[in-house]
C-alpha cells in the first residue's frame, strides 16, 4: 500500500493569466499554474536541488560553457534552475524575466529563492523585453503557461534574437516540448533557423532540451562537458553522465 499524498495549500493567487498555487507534499513544494499544471518542484531542504531530468538537462546545457559569467533566464518559475546555476557556476551577473509578478514573490516567500545580489529579476513579457536585456554567455528559454509552451517557443524572430543576444562562445538552452515521435516541437522551424547546428537532449518528462551555440563555428566539446559534469557531481549529489550520453545532433 502506498502512502497517501497529503497536499497542503500554502498560497493561492489569481492574476490576469489565471491561478497560481504553492503546494507542499512531504519534503517538496510545488508551483502550479491553473488546474493543477505543475510548473516547478522544489526540494525544501535544498532549493538548488534539481529533481527533474529536464532541469538537469538544462544545467548540462549551461556546462557546455567553460567559464560563464553572465546568464539570462526567460521564464523564472520557482527559480530552482536559477539557484543551481548561481550555486554551481562562476556567474557574476544573472537576469531573469518573468511574466507574472506573483511568481518571483511566491518563489522568494515559499520556494527558497535566494535574494542573491547577482540576480536581477524583471517583470514583463520576455518577447518584448528581450531586446533590452544584456547580452549573456548563457540564455535559458522556459516560457510555459498552464496550457503548454508559450508562443515564444515557436516564434522565429524571438528564437533568432535569443541566439543573437549570446556573447561569442555562448549557449542558448531551450526547454522544448517533444512531439509523439520524440522530436522537438517545431523541429522544421528550428532546423531552418539554426541551420541544423545544435544538439538535442531528450528527457523522460516528454521534453527535448535544445543546446544552441552562438554561431556555426562553435562546436560542442563533449570531453570538456563530461569532465566539468564529473567534477561537479560530488557537489550536485547526482551524476549527469547518463543524460550526457543521450545528447544527439539536431534531428
Amino acid at each position: 500500500m502506498t502512502e497517501e499524498r497529503v497536499e497542503h495549500l500554502l498560497a493561492e493567487v489569481h492574476d490576469e493569466f489565471g491561478m497560481i498555487r504553492v503546494l507542499e507534499v512531504a519534503d517538496y513544494r510545488f508551483l502550479e499554474f491553473g488546474d493543477a499544471i505543475e510548473q516547478s518542484c522544489v526540494f525544501t531542504a535544498d532549493p538548488s536541488w534539481l529533481e527533474y531530468d529536464y532541469t538537469r538537462a538544462m544545467l548540462i546545457g549551461a556546462l557546455c560553457h567553460e567559464q560563464p559569467e553572465s546568464a539570462l533566464f526567460l521564464g523564472l518559475g520557482a527559480g530552482t534552475l536559477t539557484q543551481a546555476c548561481l550555486k554551481f557556476l562562476p556567474l557574476e551577473d544573472v537576469e531573469a524575466i518573468e511574466l507574472r509578478p506573483d511568481v518571483p514573490r511566491l518563489a522568494i516567500e515559499y520556494l527558497g529563492l535566494d535574494d542573491d545580489p547577482r540576480l536581477y529579476i524583471r517583470i514583463g513579457d520576455a518577447l518584448e523585453l528581450l531586446e533590452t536585456a544584456e547580452s549573456a554567455d548563457l540564455i535559458f528559454v522556459d516560457l510555459y503557461t498552464d496550457v503548454g509552451p508559450g508562443v515564444g517557443h515557436l516564434a522565429w524572430g524571438f528564437l533568432e534574437n535569443c541566439q543573437k543576444r549570446l556573447n561569442p562562445g555562448g549557449w542558448l538552452v531551450i526547454n522544448q516540448w517533444a512531439t509523439d515521435d520524440g522530436k522537438p516541437l517545431g523541429a522544421a522551424l528550428l532546423r531552418g533557423l539554426y541551420h541544423r547546428h545544435y544538439w538535442e537532449l531528450p528527457v523522460k518528462e516528454g521534453n527535448v532540451i535544445l543546446i544552441v551555440p552562438s554561431d556555426l563555428d562553435q562546436e560542442l566539446d563533449m570531453q570538456g562537458l563530461t569532465a566539468r559534469a564529473e567534477a561537479l557531481a560530488p557537489r550536485l549529489g547526482y551524476s549527469l553522465q547518463s543524460l550526457i550520453k543521450a545528447i544527439r545532433p539536431a534531428t
